[in-house]
């Protein structure tokens, strides 16, 4: 095994000397060659990465591909370059070196901006987005907005909309509650324009919870509200388990408001907006306690008053 790893090595560096070599000839001119062959030279350098990556020689392949987008910008091939800036990221991906592998796909989805090829762009953020998520979730919102805002400059809701929705669970996920009302609302505006209405409904559950989270009852409220235009919202479960969730809250009836919580419509949602369910609670709920039934009146000609009960607060608060 060792002898066969020094042999690969060694067959790669007499490659990257040959691909050196006929690069350093692309790049040379003469009297009857005026410009270097940076198309040529770009070509070469793709060959040496390829072999470079295959041998697991990433620090290597990472260099190559950047000499190779060098070259493709010097010939103003922009979506060329932007490719091999990406496989460079790739490369620094693969070292486990993430901030700097983000950094060369932020770059190369700026250029294929400039190259007119949005969605290219919108896809290598999204693949971004997904490899920074674990180790830095506020990084991965942004990029997964910037993706959104892409594919939306581009009228491609659906996925902008798909965006915005990851975007929006990481801000619940880092306690971002007022980001994460506005990017809910702006996703829900989206799916009603594409006329997925089932969809609305289960942002407007997530515009409830986060509302509630964030102590705005009325804007709770107005969200199942403006909802009721939706074509099939009125009477439909979403919409009743909403209407009887605010009413819970409202009259601070803890019970009614964990049954709600606990169904499987809101247990079965996405694991960030399950979470906000089982946890609300009712603001001065007094730790799970009922809300206590009012005591009926009692006229002058009935039994003896009832007996006087303990106060609570006898003596203060304190």
């Amino acid at each position: 095994m060792c002898f066969f790893d020094t042999l690969c090595r060694h067959l790669v560096q007499k490659l990257n000397l040959n691909y050196l070599n006929l690069t350093s000839c692309s790049l040379k001119t003469s009297m009857t060659k005026w410009k270097p062959d940076y198309d040529g030279a770009a070509s070469e350098m793709a060959k040496a990465a390829v072999a470079f990556k295959n041998a697991k020689q990433f620090e290597q392949a990472k260099d190559a591909y950047l000499m190779e987008a060098e070259y493709h910008t010097e010939n103003k091939a922009l979506f060329h370059a932007a490719k091999a800036y990406e496989q460079a990221g790739m490369m620094l991906k693969d070292m486990k070196k993430m901030p700097e592998a983000i950094q060369l796909i932020e770059k190369a989805s700026i250029m294929y901006v400039e190259n007119g090829t949005s969605g290219t762009a919108g896809i290598a953020l999204d693949r971004a987005g997904k490899l920074i998520e674990p180790i830095d979730l506020e990084k991965a919102v942004d990029l997964y907005q910037k993706a959104a805002s892409v594919f939306e400059n581009e009228d491609r809701l659906r996925e902008a909309a798909e965006l915005l929705g990851k975007a929006s669970r990481l801000l619940v996920r880092l306690r971002r509650l007022d980001e994460a009302a506005v990017s809910l609302q702006k996703e829900k505006n989206m799916y009603k324009e594409i006329e997925n209405y089932p969809t609305c409904f289960k942002k407007t559950i997530a515009q409830v919870l986060v509302h509630l989270h964030r102590g705005d009852f009325v804007a709770a409220d107005k969200c199942v509200r403006e909802s009721y235009s939706l074509p099939g919202f009125s009477g439909s479960e979403d919409c009743v388990s909403m209407e009887t969730l605010l009413a819970a809250f409202d009259e601070q009836d803890e019970d009614g408001v964990s049954r709600v919580c606990n169904s499987p419509l809101l247990k079965y949602m996405d694991n960030d907006y399950a979470k906000l369910a089982i946890s609300l609670k009712v603001p001065g709920g007094g730790g799970g306690k009922k809300k206590k039934p009012p005591v009926a009146p009692q006229g002058d000609s009935a039994g003896p008053p009832p007996a006087e009960e303990d106060d609570d607060y006898e003596g203060g608060l304190c």
